[in-house]
């Protein structure tokens, strides 16, 4: 049970965080956004270290190999992959007109919410290769580790969905709409999850592997949206406060309850 509602904790920070559309009547204040925008990297990016990397290098010593490989091998075919991914899916970046990857005749709030769709699914494995660490019984993750994991990407993904839905509202779109372009970009995050605990209870030597892959994926989606997105235009300097207050949390949340 604990694993089920480990799995779905970021799924609902991502539709609490769309619903706020129904509360607020104007679009979100730029440096609030901002701030938020950093927060979310913080988190991404202590959770790839912490909850991720430290990990890998751990269970690579207790395989035996050389602790360093997998994870760097993991951590670049993570990059690898959403650049892949970026490539050969169109989408649209928030506040761009340019759509990237191949054309397409998707309409533009689609575009939007695959941008951000493909942007959780490194999120979600790395919940499911923590869960998958705890199922295998290897001691390296525990029960409180990967709930912490859980709750940290959970707080990310609170203010996540609301600069997702926001943007599509004041676009024109119903609130209805904007808050369901919200809740389908999450719905990944638990699939992810579920397919990363399916592969490894296939392979359980993959682990260390799987764990730097979704560590990369995360350094890849915070260096080339998130971080951007909250240096564009005025007040980027609440982009560090938010990103230093999101990866204490974050740190502190780890190495507290893992």
């Amino acid at each position: 049970m604990e694993i089920v509602i480990g799995i779905l904790l970021p799924f609902l920070g991502t539709l609490l965080g769309s619903a706020t559309v129904f509360l607020l009547k104007r679009a979100m204040n730029q440096k609030v956004e901002k701030l938020l925008l950093g927060f979310a990297s913080g988190v991404m990016m202590a959770a790839a270290i912490w909850s991720l990397l430290i990990p890998a290098l751990d269970m690579a010593k207790e395989q035996k190999l050389i602790s360093w490989l997998p994870a760097a091998i993991g951590f670049m075919l993570g990059i690898v992959f959403l650049l892949l991914l970026d490539n050969i899916t169109p989408h649209l970046h928030k506040d761009s007109e340019k759509e990237e990857g191949p054309e397409s005749n998707l309409s533009k709030v689609a575009k939007l919410t695959l941008a951000v769709t493909l942007h959780n699914i490194p999120e979600g494995m790395a919940v499911g290769v923590s869960y998958a660490s705890l199922l295998s019984g290897n001691g390296i993750v525990t029960l409180a580790g990967a709930i912490a994991l859980s709750v940290g990407i959970a707080i990310q993904n609170f203010p996540e969905g609301a600069i997702i839905s926001m943007p599509l509202k004041a676009a024109g779109n119903s609130k209805k709409k904007a808050f369901l372009m919200g809740v389908v970009s999450g719905i990944v995050e638990p699939l992810a999850a579920l397919l990363t605990i399916s592969l490894v209870n296939v392979v359980t030597t993959i682990l260390p592997y799987l764990l730097s892959f979704a560590a990369g994926a995360m350094f890849y989606v915070v260096t080339e949206e998130l971080i951007p997105d909250s240096h564009s235009g005025k007040h980027s300097n609440l982009c560090i406060i938010g990103l230093s207050l999101g990866f204490v949390l974050m740190m502190i949340l780890d190495i507290a309850l893992g």
